[in-house]
């Protein structure tokens, strides 16, 4: 299980993957921050980015800020972080 620090910012014109905000990689998410829907997009965004199921993808960490540590089942730290261009 590998995990990563990620930089959100929801509320964007499209779902995204913008480059790096301050050494960690930025999403932009389409989904507005209410109801947990830029939690959801960013689960599924990750889940696809990595080619891995939803259920494999977890928000361990700062579910209500735009700074997040994110889990990933059944793929090691080199591979997570290849699918983020690192």
């Amino acid at each position: 299980m590998a995990k990563i620090v990620l930089y959100c910012q929801p509320g964007a014109r499209q779902t995204q993957l913008a480059g790096l905000h301050d050494g960690k990689p930025k999403i932009q998410l389409k989904a507005p921050p209410v109801d947990g829907e830029a939690n959801k997009a960013l689960v599924a965004f990750v889940s696809q980015l990595c080619g891995v199921p939803k259920s494999a993808v977890s928000i361990e960490l700062g579910a209500s800020g735009r700074t997040k540590r994110v889990e990933v089942a059944g793929l090691g730290e080199e591979a997570l972080r290849a699918c983020f261009g690192l």
